[in-house]
């Protein structure tokens, strides 16, 4: 996962339920660099599970890790990433 233009990342998971594995396994590849905020759910909770990014450009992705895998929320995320990597490679 490319992750070098993460800014900002916020994850709200259920680390019981379908999502919560998606999730975790997300949040581990994080990088250290970004600013991470992250909100346990409980099972009756009214709130839905979702990842949201924010890119260096300020561009916002959000997901939701019940209905991805985490191979999904992968692709999903880099489709942007690789933007920016050409964006970068252009620019230089």
């Amino acid at each position: 996962m490319i992750t070098k233009y993460f800014t900002n990342v916020s994850v709200k998971f259920d680390p019981f339920s379908k999502g919560g594995r998606s999730a975790r396994l997300f949040l581990a590849r994080v990088p250290h660099s970004a600013k991470l905020e992250t909100k346990v759910l409980t099972a009756n909770s009214k709130d839905h599970q979702e990842i949201s990014v924010t890119f260096k450009d300020k561009h916002i992705m959000k997901a939701d890790p019940s209905k991805m895998k985490i191979d999904d929320l992968r692709d999903y995320f880099d489709s942007y990433s690789r933007k920016l990597v050409i964006k970068d490679a252009i620019s230089d």
